[in-house]
């Protein structure tokens, strides 16, 4: 049995997963959990650090979309190697209205939009129940006529239930949820890494199969802290790239607190 001298503060005004994410984070920096060892079970977690469940699940997920653990089916949970990591900061945009306010004119075409159980990854990182329903949605984007990135996203019903009656072919989704449903967007985590084009990518993104992309991982949060979205987009790695802002800190300012764009490489053509 794991045994950890840090304790969540049940008296604190922060959320406990949150006080959770930076114990689990530290028990991996400092060396005392090592990479390739596996960690407590989610049981296990419960009972060391006296929360629920949920806390433990919302928690795993953060540190999972840092690429600081990798779950293996029916082993268990692992510190993963460590990965070479740009910190990105970016205005929480839409591709489809990121493109408009550059004066391009995005086409999206939906492949799928239907309504799934989450499977328990969807779960852990929207925060619910697996087997909750969600929309499950599939997008593939183009600027003129060339597909740039195919995104798959999931929101849980529950928030937007009429989700399916409006036309996301021509309109920005996050514009829906906001106008539409009143939910209010406030912030969101992102991952990138390069990944190969299986053969479904590849056919839909107009490139060879194993030819790199880059792969986007989000969870999009309310302002309460709800999960609302979690989405994955593999953009093609010749067509696209992702331009950061770079600041200096000054006092106690948080990275977070600043802007930066992300941006597709487009054509002068287009």
């Amino acid at each position: 049995m794991f045994n950890s001298g840090k304790a969540i503060d049940f008296e604190s005004n922060i959320p406990y997963y949150i006080q959770l994410v930076a114990i689990l984070k530290e028990n991996i920096s400092s060396g005392e959990w090592k990479i390739g060892q596996r960690i407590p079970s989610e049981p296990e977690l419960c009972e060391i650090y006296r929360v629920s469940r949920t806390v433990v699940r919302q928690a795993l997920g953060e540190i999972e979309l840092d690429g600081l653990i990798t779950r293996r089916k029916g082993k268990g949970t692992f510190v993963a190697e460590k990965k070479i990591n740009e910190s990105l900061v970016q205005k929480l945009l839409g591709f489809y209205q990121d493109m408009v306010d550059r004066g391009l004119k995005p086409v999206t075409k939906v492949l799928k939009l239907v309504i799934q159980p989450a499977t328990q990854k969807i779960g852990e990182f929207l925060n619910i129940p697996p087997e909750t329903p969600v929309f499950c949605i599939e997008r593939l984007r183009f600027v003129g006529e060339e597909p740039i990135n195919l995104v798959t996203t999931y929101i849980p019903y529950a928030l937007c239930p009429r989700l399916a009656e409006y036309d996301l072919s021509n309109q920005s989704l996050y514009h829906v949820l906001e106008t539409e449903f009143g939910l209010e967007l406030s912030h969101g985590r992102r991952t990138i890494e390069a990944v190969p084009a299986s053969r479904h990518q590849a056919q839909l993104l107009q490139v060879n199969e194993c030819d790199p992309l880059l792969l986007l991982n989000s969870v999009t949060y309310l302002r309460d802290g709800t999960p609302l979205e979690y989405y994955h987009a593999v953009h093609r790695g010749d067509r696209s790239r992702f331009e950061v802002e770079l600041v200096r800190f000054q006092d106690n300012q948080s990275l977070r607190e600043k802007l930066a764009e992300n941006s597709i490489e487009i054509p002068p053509s287009y």
